[in-house]
């Protein structure tokens, strides 16, 4: 029991680090707060437990040492956040600066595109292949057989099957961690009729 256990505890932390991940680049708007908490209560109640089988105990240490790590990290960027030092915000916001004009001339590939990663797009997947493929690789998948037009292919693909299931407008494909694996998720997008 506490070996399964400790792999979803293994899951949540790679959840937790992704959705971070997420957040620090702009694609999800709030700090996981929530998620942090179940893993700071799991890692808490794991030790001050004994456990009596080496090799698990073995196994809960070496993640609590990647969770401290982890959450230091964390505790330091969001430190940068509050006092306007991070380098990725200051990038973004100097590519936005750009994009408006502000010196008169947009970075080369930039102009029309957003600056920030989104992974919930519906589009052909422009953003969502970086997000994929960053979450594959944090889940430990490789993600070299994909490419952008592999992805791309996928996502017409499903968008067409879902648009005429459903019979919706649009579909927003956006990437989550299940079960330690990195997957699409649809949904089906219905347009706003006029008042």
């Amino acid at each position: 029991m506490i070996a399964e256990e400790l792999v979803a505890l293994d899951n949540k932390i790679k959840q937790l680090k992704f959705e971070y991940n997420l957040y620090f680049t702009g694609s999800r708007p709030r700090e996981p707060v929530m998620l942090r908490g179940e893993v700071q209560k799991l890692v808490t109640r794991y030790s001050n437990t004994g456990i009596a089988n080496t090799a698990q105990r073995f196994k809960f240490n070496t993640m609590a040492a990647r969770y401290f790590a982890l959450r230091r990290q964390w505790d330091a960027i969001l430190k940068q956040i509050e006092e306007g030092t991070y380098k990725l915000h200051l990038f973004k916001a100097k590519l936005h600066e750009r994009e408006r004009g502000g010196d008169g001339e947009a970075p080369a590939g930039t102009a029309g595109r957003r600056a920030e990663p989104d992974n919930e797009t519906t589009g052909g997947g422009t953003d969502l292949f970086e997000a994929y493929s960053q979450a594959r690789r944090e889940c430990g998948e490789d993600p070299q057989g994909l490419t952008r037009a592999k992805l791309d292919r996928l996502v017409d693909r499903q968008r067409a099957a879902i648009q005429q299931r459903f019979g919706c407008d649009d579909v927003r494909f956006r990437v989550v961690v299940e079960n330690g694996k990195a997957k699409l998720k649809a949904t089906p997008i219905k347009a706003t009729k006029p008042a």
